[in-house]
């Protein structure tokens, strides 16, 4: 199998990290901010950043109906911090006028770890990750209060104050993190979303 091509919507957040990871992980990585683009790839990184201004901008550049009918035609998506509320179905303490993707069937809370101030580090064991604790780092960051039936929890923080809160899910192609592993070096969980992408398309 070749290289698949992966997006990242490129319109708020840490663009260039995720294009960066994606394409040391063995994708063909790009940045999408326009129909054309998107339809051009087999999946697509909603990138950390800051929820509110990437649901504005998803309207603007004329992305949130194209997204919303890939994701129901089946593309993989992974949502990392802001990304995971733009797939959420239901966003606590959010703006009212903020909507997302509603890809996952979950409940997220915004900012949920405390301010950019309270971010923190901490070891994330994630289902299908091998090797050891995933050294997670979180950024005003997302927890998940609810998921549905179809939901996969695969990641908790293993210990400290926030010991087993939820910050990784899977359900069906979609994946959304809490933290971000594109500041850390460790490719493991990009590695992951370009397998699940191939074996898609």
């Amino acid at each position: 199998m070749g290289a698949p091509t992966i997006g990242v919507l490129a319109l708020q957040g840490d663009v260039r990290e995720h294009v960066a990871a994606l394409a040391a992980a063995g994708a063909d990585a790009r940045p999408v901010r326009r129909p054309a683009e998107l339809d051009a790839v087999d999946g697509l990184v909603v990138p950390g950043g800051e929820s509110t201004t990437i649901s504005k901008l998803a309207d603007i550049f004329e992305m949130r109906e194209p997204i919303d009918k890939r994701i129901a035609g089946g593309m993989p998506v992974y949502g990392s911090c802001a990304g995971m509320i733009m797939l959420a179905t239901e966003v606590l303490d959010g703006r009212p006028d903020q909507r997302g993707f509603a890809g996952i069937d979950m409940t997220v809370r915004r900012n949920a770890f405390g301010r950019q101030v309270d971010s923190f580090e901490a070891p994330v064991t994630i289902t299908g990750v091998e090797g050891e604790p995933f050294h997670a780092v979180f950024i005003r960051a997302p927890w998940v209060e609810r998921v549905g039936a179809g939901v996969e929890v695969i990641g908790t923080v293993t210990d400290g104050p926030a010991a087993d809160r939820i910050v990784a899910v899977r359900q069906g192609n979609l994946l959304a993190t809490s933290f971000h592993p594109e500041l850390t070096g460790d490719l493991r969980v990009h590695a992951y979303f370009v397998d699940l992408v191939r074996a898609t398309s």
